[in-house]
């Protein structure tokens, strides 16, 4: 079975200190079934925030799928896209070796970077979660 993933991550403007908070949308696509999650997530700014959603969404699908099953997961985060293309990335170890380990759960993830516009339901969750918690 294939089932996408789409996730985004909203940021205050200014985030002045490490202990402000996020939101964090996710999109889940599974036989024509919408699963939308949106939540907090702590982060210092909006790469982090985007690494954290990310590693949300795969939290979230390890709970309906199969490890057979592919993944098909979109981000608007070249970051985020880039590190899992490269398996590395400079700032954000950790949280690569997170979600990378996350994947590896999966028999096949195919990771896919696509332009905010084309994100727009994940986007609207990750504002509304941004948005509930003021």
């Amino acid at each position: 079975m294939m089932i996408k993933l789409y996730t985004d991550a909203a940021s205050p403007a200014y985030q002045t200190t490490s202990e402000e908070t996020s939101g964090a949308g996710l999109l889940i696509i599974q036989n024509h079934h919408q699963h939308q999650l949106k939540q907090i997530v702590a982060s210092g700014n909006n790469h982090e925030a985007e690494f954290l959603a990310a590693i949300a969404g795969f939290e979230a699908v390890k709970q309906l799928a199969e490890p057979t099953d592919t993944i098909m997961f979109f981000t608007d985060s070249r970051l985020v896209a880039d590190a899992v293309g490269k398996g590395v990335t400079k700032h954000y170890r950790d949280l690569t070796k997170t979600l990378l380990a996350l994947q590896d759960g999966f028999q096949l993830v195919v990771t896919e970077w696509i332009p905010e516009r084309q994100n727009h339901g994940a986007h609207q969750l990750a504002l509304q979660a941004l948005h509930h918690q003021s």
